[in-house]
């Protein structure tokens, strides 16, 4: 009787003891997952973390991104409004009328030129006139006499060549003083002045002239130097590179925009008019002609400019920009994970690799994530403290 008793009494001993145990073993195992500590790159916060740090993340999908591609430029004159100004004439410098930056009117006169080359251009008009007058009449002499029999067919064709002969040099002389009047030169026996004029409005952006100085003639042997360029800046382009992978995109008519150091923020809106048919074999793009209106004059020729020119829209993977953080030269972003057992939530940051270099709201992904991955949008802040 003796054993049945004592084998009751360690029973009710062990159902007084193992409850006890079984719970202080739980409270143990809770205790060392609240313990643990996140290994480096992660984030363990509790739901109220999570609420007090306004931490938001969504899933990252495809969206339409409004894209854009950005290049180097350079400012030109419209080639349609800017004149290269030579002299057809050598001579001497007799008078500059038009300073560096003068802003002139088409038909103004530049510069004035000393020239014996006008005189020689109204001599030879001259003589060939008076050489055509005794040519014709010898001809039309010769003519009576083979009407009479009086004169031989040789006598007579030799005439004719040599009126003919004459209404060429006639021909060649006038041609060449009316060049040089067409360039302002009041040709005549007395002046031998040639004056520069310039073709069109704008202001003078170069000049390579000054009194007195001894200058060649575009049409004399050797190089004539340029005197004068006269440039309206008020419509310019931008001449772009566009790499040969990105060429198909690009369509005439598409908007433009640049930006140049000198005024930096400030953005100048343009279209695009030309796109090159040929690449240019070292770099292995294309030229790609924008057009801008520019009355304040601030797109100067030869300034170098960031151009960025609209292209069809495309679905990609996208995030927003808000869930960019730069450290250093990387850009990550933090990803939720899952939830511990204890309920705290985990971030993971990852590093990405971005499109970013047009300024939209939606950021093309390259590497670094999946669709479908929990992306933080809002709240990085206590993310990157935590980690």
């Amino acid at each position: 009787m003796n054993e049945p008793r004592r084998i009751s009494s360690l029973l009710l001993v062990a159902s007084a003891v193992l409850p006890g145990l079984f719970a202080s073993a739980c409270q143990n195992s809770h205790a060392a997952v609240a313990a643990a500590a996140a290994p480096p790159g992660e984030a363990w916060l509790t739901p109220q973390q999570v609420k007090e740090a306004s931490i938001v993340y969504a899933a990252v999908g495809e969206q339409n991104v409004d894209d854009t591609l950005v290049t180097s430029g350079r400012v030109t004159f419209d080639d349609q409004r800017v004149a290269h100004i030579f002299s057809p004439v050598s001579g001497r410098v007799a008078r500059v009328d038009a300073l560096l930056g003068a802003h002139v009117k088409r038909g103004a006169s530049l510069a004035v030129i000393q020239s014996p080359e006008i005189g020689i251009a109204s001599a030879d008009v001259g003589k060939a006139n008076a050489d055509l007058f005794a040519a014709e009449r010898d001809y039309n002499r010769q003519q009576d006499l083979a009407a009479h029999h009086a004169t031989s067919q040789k006598d007579l064709e030799v005439s004719e060549d040599n009126f003919r002969k004459a209404k060429a040099e006639m021909g060649r002389a006038r041609q060449k003083a009316n060049l040089l009047r067409a360039g302002g030169v009041a040709a005549s026996d007395v002046s031998q002045g040639y004056t520069l004029i310039t073709p069109l409005d704008g202001e003078v952006t170069m000049k390579n002239v000054s009194p007195g100085a001894e200058i060649q003639g575009q049409y004399a042997a050797g190089n004539a130097a340029e005197l004068f360029t006269v440039g309206d800046v008020g419509h310019v382009w931008v001449i772009a590179d566009v790499f040969e992978s990105d060429i198909a995109r690009v369509k005439v008519g598409a908007k433009a925009q640049v930006t140049i150091v000198a005024n930096h923020g400030k953005q100048f809106d343009g279209t695009v008019e030309w796109i090159s048919g040929v690449l240019d074999p070292s770099t292995r793009s294309a030229k790609v002609r924008c057009a801008f209106d520019n009355p304040d004059g601030l797109l100067k020729p030869e300034m170098y400019a960031t151009a960025r020119i609209a292209v069809a829209e495309r679905m990609s993977l996208a995030l927003p920009r808000s869930a960019l953080v730069r450290l250093g030269d990387q850009t990550i972003v933090f990803v939720h994970t899952g939830t511990l057992a204890d309920g705290r939530e985990k971030f993971e940051r990852v590093p990405v690799t971005v499109d970013d270099v047009d300024g939209s709201k939606w950021v093309p992904v390259l590497y670094g994530l999946e669709k479908g991955a929990k992306v933080v949008t809002a709240g990085t802040a206590r993310l990157q403290a935590a980690m």
